[in-house]
């Protein structure tokens, strides 16, 4: 190379230049040196066919600064240039990588596009290593890059993506890659990024080559290369696990030829907990068992056996090995049960006994599907509790549960129906028990359940007690916690007069609340000179309720208005008497 001084007038940007032409150079941390110093680093340039031009091959960055430290002081020395030979382009674009590698890294998209004019001027990947001393790995990991549509190297670009889901996008074709971009675009959706573009990639949970037990080279399905982590995935999840299972399936063969007891396959994802486990030989019966991760990792633990297991081994009880391998499949399990369950719950239109039956069954013991919960019967004050669990509706029911829990069977001591059986085989053992039962005992049952479960302050309240016609004159009666709980004088005041008559509500309107209180529990009581009311009844506790105030707020009188339409529907034709259940 020829070394000289060339005039800012003389110089141009080289499109061989890996930082381009159009793009304006970041001058921030070279501009202060440049006006301080000057020019100390010659600029690499090439004649460019012109006479006396030349083109910046690597220095654009110096260039520009010294263009703007003439603008400021009306001129700039001559800038110190090595001069290469002309026309070789390749070289060219080397030098400039190397010169500016050496001072500041350029973005992995700017190194990928000057790669891959090194790769189209006919430099093979292992001379590009050679020359900027990287391995080809890390070459072909710069080259992937130019794999991705513009537009997301320009989202990399300009740091609106990260290099973690650059480099997983780099595994996409391009179809999905304008898929992940509409995502990206969607205000609606959202567009998986990091290891969750991974798996969305690859339709699940990303498995490695590198975990199957196979020969891939042997391999039929499509594998992808990950250059970024050292690893190839497959791109057919479906079609990997045949092949694994099958190769598990083999090794657990060889493992019962050589004299294992058992090879127990566990469920894909299942973890083996060593605390359910104990250490047995294979002389003593020891087995495999073999865990298989959602990742493809397969580990075979060999000479153990479940605690269990050990337990009866200790006892000296046999020991009833579950078969290794069902003789259906999970699919042909799933279509023998959906077609017996069709053909059951078809048969059962015609039993109405035994579908009353199991429906108590569930409603007791609960199922998957039934989840039936006792009403908790929360109470705000202990006074509140105390007050519902001695009166005479509290005690009809609890005296009708215990018949029920004696005629199912349950101990005597169980708190409540619902959730009291805890035999074994749940419904099923319950249904047999209520087979046996006439539909009158069936319908002893009913109620009492039904009661368990009606919530408190439910329509559902409101709805029985009308159709039922519930008179609580009959069950309640109570001077003690209610006038307490009854704060709000007007209130008070109507409550008064409509218990001790117009005359004494409107001589005590003026009264505190405390006094009228006391006025009411001597209504309610006959004390204290006052004549004692038999049989009254809060409009609260009426069916349907009413108020005392126009204020409102009072939920039963909400829910009653809300199903009166309900209650004035016509009675239904009552059904026949249902059959004995075999």
């Amino acid at each position: 190379m020829e070394l000289k001084h060339i005039e800012l007038s003389q110089l141009v940007v080289s499109p061989a230049n890996m930082r381009g032409v159009a793009k304006k150079p970041d001058l921030t941390n070279i501009l202060p040196s440049v006006r301080a110093r000057g020019i100390l680093v010659p600029l690499i340039v090439r004649p460019n066919g012109a006479e006396d031009a030349y083109e910046i091959v690597a220095g654009k960055r110096r260039y520009h600064a010294a263009l703007t430290v003439a603008e400021e002081c009306c001129g700039f020395d001559p800038l110190p240039c090595a001069v290469m030979e002309a026309g070789d382009d390749a070289a060219a674009l080397e030098a400039s990588l190397i010169e500016n590698i050496a001072r500041l890294d350029p973005d992995e998209v700017s190194r990928c596009e000057s790669f891959t004019r090194l790769v189209r001027e006919g430099r093979s990947i292992e001379d590009i290593g050679l020359t900027f001393g990287l391995t080809s790995l890390q070459v072909k990991r710069t080259l992937a890059i130019g794999n991705l549509l513009p537009r997301i190297r320009t989202l990399y670009r300009t740091h609106k993506i990260d290099a973690v889901t650059m480099r997983h996008l780099t595994l996409a074709s391009r179809a999905q890659q304008r898929e992940w971009l509409a995502l990206i675009d969607c205000p609606e959706k959202h567009a998986p990024t990091g290891s969750q573009l991974k798996a969305w990639l690859f339709g699940g949970s990303a498995v490695a080559a590198k975990v199957a037990m196979f020969d891939v080279a042997s391999y039929t399905g499509e594998i992808v290369s990950d250059l970024f982590g050292e690893d190839s995935y497959f791109a057919d999840a479906e079609v990997f696990w045949t092949a694994q299972m099958a190769e598990v399936e083999k090794q657990a063969a060889f493992y019962r030829e050589t004299g294992w007891s058992d090879v127990v396959v566990m469920e894909r994802g299942a973890y083996f907990n060593s605390w359910e486990h104990e250490r047995c030989p294979k002389r003593k019966g020891g087995k495999i068992f073999v865990t298989v991760s959602h990742r493809g990792e397969v580990a075979f633990l060999e000479g153990y056996i479940t605690t269990k297991e050990a337990r009866q081994r200790a006892k000296g009880e046999p020991i009833t090995n579950k078969p290794v391998r069902p003789e259906v499949s999970a699919a042909l399990g799933n279509y023998i049960d959906l077609h017996r369950h069709a053909a059951v719950r078809a048969s059962l239109l015609s039993e109405p006994a035994i579908a009353l039956r199991m429906m108590v069954a569930h409603a007791i013991v609960g199922s998957h599907l039934w989840r039936v919960d006792v009403e908790k019967q929360r109470a705000a004050s202990d006074a509140i509790a105390e007050s519902v669990e001695v009166s005479a509706s509290e005690a009809a029911f609890d005296k009708a549960r215990r018949s029920v829990l004696d005629l199912l069977g349950f101990d005597a001591d169980t708190p409540t129906v619902v959730g009291g059986y805890d035999g074994d085989h749940g419904v099923a053992r319950l249904y047999a028990r209520l087979a046996v039962l006439s539909d009158e005992a069936v319908m002893r049952i009913l109620p009492v359940v039904m009661g368990e479960t009606l919530g408190v302050g439910s329509a559902e309240v409101d709805l029985l007690g009308q159709i039922t016609g519930t008179d609580m004159r009959t069950s309640w009666n109570d001077s003690a916690v209610l006038p307490d709980l009854i704060r709000d004088k007007q209130l008070l005041n109507a409550v008064i007069a409509e218990v001790g008559g117009s005359d004494v509500a409107k001589a005590n309107a003026e009264a505190t609340a405390k006094v009228q209180r006391s006025i009411l529990v001597d209504c309610l009581t006959g004390s204290n000179g006052r004549a004692k009311v038999d049989g009254w009844l809060p409009r609260w506790f009426a069916f349907p309720p009413s108020c005392y105030t126009d204020r409102g707020g009072i939920g039963c009188v909400e829910r009653s208005e809300n199903i009166a339409a309900l209650v004035a529907q016509p009675e239904i034709a009552e059904e026949p008497e249902l059959r004995e259940a075999a």
